[in-house]
Protein backbone atom coordinates (compact mmCIF):
# COMPACT_ATOMS: atom_id res chain seq x y z
CA UNK A 1 0.00 0.00 0.00
CA UNK A 2 2.50 2.20 0.99
CA UNK A 3 6.37 1.47 0.10
CA UNK A 4 8.84 3.37 2.80
CA UNK A 5 11.89 3.03 0.63
CA UNK A 6 10.68 4.49 -2.65
CA UNK A 7 8.85 7.70 -0.42
CA UNK A 8 12.45 7.96 1.24
CA UNK A 9 14.44 7.37 -1.90
CA UNK A 10 11.86 10.29 -3.93
CA UNK A 11 11.64 12.52 -0.84
CA UNK A 12 14.56 15.24 -1.75
CA UNK A 13 12.82 15.42 -5.58
CA UNK A 14 9.31 15.78 -4.56
CA UNK A 15 10.33 18.64 -2.03
CA UNK A 16 12.48 20.40 -4.73
CA UNK A 17 8.60 21.43 -5.66
CA UNK A 18 8.22 22.68 -2.55
CA UNK A 19 9.54 26.71 -2.90
CA UNK A 20 7.86 26.44 -5.86
CA UNK A 21 4.25 25.87 -3.76
CA UNK A 22 5.20 27.97 -1.03
CA UNK A 23 5.73 30.96 -4.13
CA UNK A 24 2.56 30.45 -5.93
CA UNK A 25 0.39 30.32 -2.79
CA UNK A 26 1.89 33.43 -1.26
CA UNK A 27 2.13 35.69 -4.38
CA UNK A 28 -1.52 34.36 -5.03
CA UNK A 29 -3.00 35.31 -1.45
CA UNK A 30 -0.95 38.39 -1.82
CA UNK A 31 -2.79 39.53 -4.75
CA UNK A 32 -5.97 38.16 -3.36
CA UNK A 33 -5.62 40.08 -0.46
CA UNK A 34 -5.50 43.26 -2.01
CA UNK A 35 -8.23 42.65 -4.94
CA UNK A 36 -10.05 41.82 -2.15
CA UNK A 37 -10.09 44.63 -0.01
CA UNK A 38 -11.04 46.67 -3.10
CA UNK A 39 -13.57 44.60 -4.07
CA UNK A 40 -15.19 44.41 -0.81
CA UNK A 41 -15.22 48.51 -0.46
CA UNK A 42 -16.70 47.90 -4.06
CA UNK A 43 -19.43 45.57 -2.79
CA UNK A 44 -20.65 47.80 -0.02
CA UNK A 45 -20.38 51.14 -2.07
CA UNK A 46 -23.84 52.98 -2.45
CA UNK A 47 -23.38 53.91 -5.96
CA UNK A 48 -24.59 51.06 -8.41
CA UNK A 49 -22.26 51.40 -11.14
CA UNK A 50 -19.24 50.28 -8.67
CA UNK A 51 -21.43 48.00 -6.24
CA UNK A 52 -22.82 45.77 -9.88
CA UNK A 53 -19.48 45.09 -11.11
CA UNK A 54 -17.78 43.45 -7.72
CA UNK A 55 -20.88 41.34 -6.97
CA UNK A 56 -21.06 39.85 -10.36
CA UNK A 57 -16.97 39.36 -10.00
CA UNK A 58 -17.27 37.96 -6.74
CA UNK A 59 -20.28 35.48 -7.78
CA UNK A 60 -18.61 34.60 -10.87
CA UNK A 61 -15.29 33.62 -8.81
CA UNK A 62 -17.34 31.82 -6.32
CA UNK A 63 -19.41 29.54 -8.91
CA UNK A 64 -16.99 28.48 -11.51
CA UNK A 65 -14.50 25.48 -10.37
CA UNK A 66 -10.50 26.96 -10.53
CA UNK A 67 -9.37 24.19 -12.68
CA UNK A 68 -11.24 25.68 -15.31
CA UNK A 69 -10.37 29.33 -14.79
CA UNK A 70 -6.88 27.59 -15.00
CA UNK A 71 -7.18 26.08 -17.82
CA UNK A 72 -8.77 29.09 -19.20
CA UNK A 73 -5.96 31.65 -18.78
CA UNK A 74 -3.04 29.40 -19.87
CA UNK A 75 -5.10 27.57 -22.64
CA UNK A 76 -7.21 29.98 -23.71
CA UNK A 77 -5.84 33.50 -23.62
CA UNK A 78 -2.94 32.16 -26.41
CA UNK A 79 -6.13 32.41 -28.68
CA UNK A 80 -6.78 35.70 -28.69
CA UNK A 81 -3.09 36.29 -28.56
CA UNK A 82 -2.28 36.53 -24.47
CA UNK A 83 0.37 34.33 -23.72
CA UNK A 84 1.56 33.63 -19.77
CA UNK A 85 3.57 31.15 -18.64
CA UNK A 86 2.51 28.34 -16.22
CA UNK A 87 3.58 30.03 -12.94
CA UNK A 88 1.96 33.30 -14.29
CA UNK A 89 -1.47 31.84 -14.78
CA UNK A 90 -1.21 29.84 -11.39
CA UNK A 91 -0.56 32.94 -9.55
CA UNK A 92 -3.05 34.95 -11.07
CA UNK A 93 -5.67 32.28 -11.42
CA UNK A 94 -5.79 31.76 -7.53
CA UNK A 95 -5.06 35.18 -6.86
CA UNK A 96 -8.57 36.40 -8.67
CA UNK A 97 -10.27 33.37 -7.30
CA UNK A 98 -9.31 33.95 -3.84
CA UNK A 99 -9.78 37.69 -4.26
CA UNK A 100 -13.89 36.59 -4.02
CA UNK A 101 -13.89 34.75 -0.84
CA UNK A 102 -11.81 37.27 0.73
CA UNK A 103 -13.65 40.19 -0.34
CA UNK A 104 -16.86 38.82 0.98
CA UNK A 105 -14.59 38.52 4.25
CA UNK A 106 -13.36 41.97 4.63
CA UNK A 107 -17.11 43.08 3.93
CA UNK A 108 -18.48 41.05 6.73
CA UNK A 109 -15.63 42.09 9.12
CA UNK A 110 -15.88 45.89 7.96
CA UNK A 111 -19.69 46.26 8.49
CA UNK A 112 -19.42 44.40 11.79
CA UNK A 113 -17.81 47.87 13.22
CA UNK A 114 -20.10 49.93 15.07
CA UNK A 115 -21.18 52.01 12.69
CA UNK A 116 -21.05 54.85 15.40
CA UNK A 117 -17.11 55.06 14.76
CA UNK A 118 -18.24 56.29 10.79
CA UNK A 119 -20.66 59.04 12.00
CA UNK A 120 -18.07 60.11 14.88
CA UNK A 121 -15.12 60.41 12.75
CA UNK A 122 -17.09 62.35 10.29
CA UNK A 123 -18.22 64.68 13.06
CA UNK A 124 -15.28 65.22 13.79
CA UNK A 125 -13.96 66.19 10.39
CA UNK A 126 -12.06 63.06 9.16
CA UNK A 127 -12.30 61.77 5.74
CA UNK A 128 -13.05 58.37 4.45
CA UNK A 129 -10.11 57.04 3.76
CA UNK A 130 -8.16 58.06 7.14
CA UNK A 131 -11.64 56.63 9.08
CA UNK A 132 -11.19 53.87 7.01
CA UNK A 133 -7.71 53.14 7.19
CA UNK A 134 -7.18 54.48 10.73
CA UNK A 135 -10.13 53.22 12.76
CA UNK A 136 -11.81 50.94 11.06
CA UNK A 137 -10.03 48.50 8.81
CA UNK A 138 -7.58 47.76 12.00
CA UNK A 139 -10.94 46.31 14.17
CA UNK A 140 -11.93 44.41 11.20
CA UNK A 141 -8.25 43.23 10.47
CA UNK A 142 -8.92 41.01 13.88
CA UNK A 143 -12.22 40.01 13.14
CA UNK A 144 -10.86 38.84 9.54
CA UNK A 145 -7.81 36.75 10.72
CA UNK A 146 -9.05 33.31 11.32
CA UNK A 147 -11.25 33.35 8.16
CA UNK A 148 -9.01 34.83 6.13
CA UNK A 149 -6.39 32.11 7.13
CA UNK A 150 -8.82 29.43 5.98
CA UNK A 151 -8.49 30.71 3.22
CA UNK A 152 -4.62 30.93 3.01
CA UNK A 153 -4.67 26.94 3.96
CA UNK A 154 -7.44 26.26 0.83
CA UNK A 155 -5.09 28.20 -1.15
CA UNK A 156 -2.04 26.19 -0.38
CA UNK A 157 -3.63 23.10 -0.44
CA UNK A 158 -5.59 24.19 -4.04
CA UNK A 159 -1.73 24.91 -5.43
CA UNK A 160 -1.52 21.00 -6.54
CA UNK A 161 -3.82 21.88 -9.07
CA UNK A 162 -1.51 24.05 -10.96
CA UNK A 163 0.35 20.70 -12.01
CA UNK A 164 -2.37 20.32 -14.62
CA UNK A 165 -0.64 23.20 -16.24
CA UNK A 166 2.66 22.07 -15.40
CA UNK A 167 3.85 24.34 -12.84
CA UNK A 168 6.73 22.36 -11.25
CA UNK A 169 5.24 22.23 -7.77
CA UNK A 170 5.35 19.44 -5.37
CA UNK A 171 1.97 16.99 -6.98
CA UNK A 172 3.67 17.74 -10.57
CA UNK A 173 7.01 16.12 -8.78
CA UNK A 174 5.13 13.46 -7.36
CA UNK A 175 3.91 12.91 -10.76
CA UNK A 176 6.86 12.22 -12.52
CA UNK A 177 8.08 9.88 -9.63
CA UNK A 178 4.91 7.57 -10.19
CA UNK A 179 4.98 7.64 -14.07
CA UNK A 180 8.43 5.92 -14.02
CA UNK A 181 7.62 3.92 -10.56
CA UNK A 182 4.39 3.05 -11.25
CA UNK A 183 3.54 3.76 -7.80
CA UNK A 184 0.86 6.64 -7.73
CA UNK A 185 -0.48 5.92 -3.94
CA UNK A 186 2.72 5.99 -2.44
CA UNK A 187 3.65 9.54 -3.94
CA UNK A 188 0.52 11.24 -3.54
CA UNK A 189 0.42 9.90 0.42
CA UNK A 190 3.91 11.22 0.71
CA UNK A 191 2.71 14.86 -1.03
CA UNK A 192 0.35 14.84 1.53
CA UNK A 193 2.02 13.85 4.34
CA UNK A 194 4.34 17.61 3.32
CA UNK A 195 1.02 19.27 2.92
CA UNK A 196 0.04 18.31 6.36
CA UNK A 197 2.56 19.71 8.43
CA UNK A 198 3.03 23.52 6.22
CA UNK A 199 -0.93 23.66 6.87
CA UNK A 200 0.09 23.05 10.62
CA UNK A 201 2.63 25.92 10.34
CA UNK A 202 -0.09 28.48 8.50
CA UNK A 203 -2.56 27.16 11.19
CA UNK A 204 0.15 27.99 14.11
CA UNK A 205 0.74 31.65 12.59
CA UNK A 206 -2.91 32.15 12.68
CA UNK A 207 -2.79 31.48 16.58
CA UNK A 208 0.15 33.76 17.35
CA UNK A 209 -1.08 36.33 15.35
CA UNK A 210 -4.58 36.01 17.00
CA UNK A 211 -2.93 36.25 20.32
CA UNK A 212 -1.03 39.46 19.48
CA UNK A 213 -4.23 41.05 18.64
CA UNK A 214 -5.56 39.61 22.09
CA UNK A 215 -2.72 40.86 23.89
CA UNK A 216 -3.17 44.20 22.03
CA UNK A 217 -6.62 44.65 22.98
CA UNK A 218 -5.97 43.95 26.44
CA UNK A 219 -3.77 46.31 26.93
Amino acid sequence: MFNVKLAIENLPFVLSGLPMTIAVAFLSMGLGLILGLFLALGRSASARVIRWPARIYISFMRGTPILVFLFVLYFGLPEVGIELTAFQAAVAGFGLNSAAYIAEINRASINSIDHGQWEASSALGISYWQTLTGVILPQAARISIPPITNVFLDLTKATSLAAVITVPEMLQKAQIVSGRSYDSLTMYITVALIYWPLCILIAAFQENLEKRFSRYLND
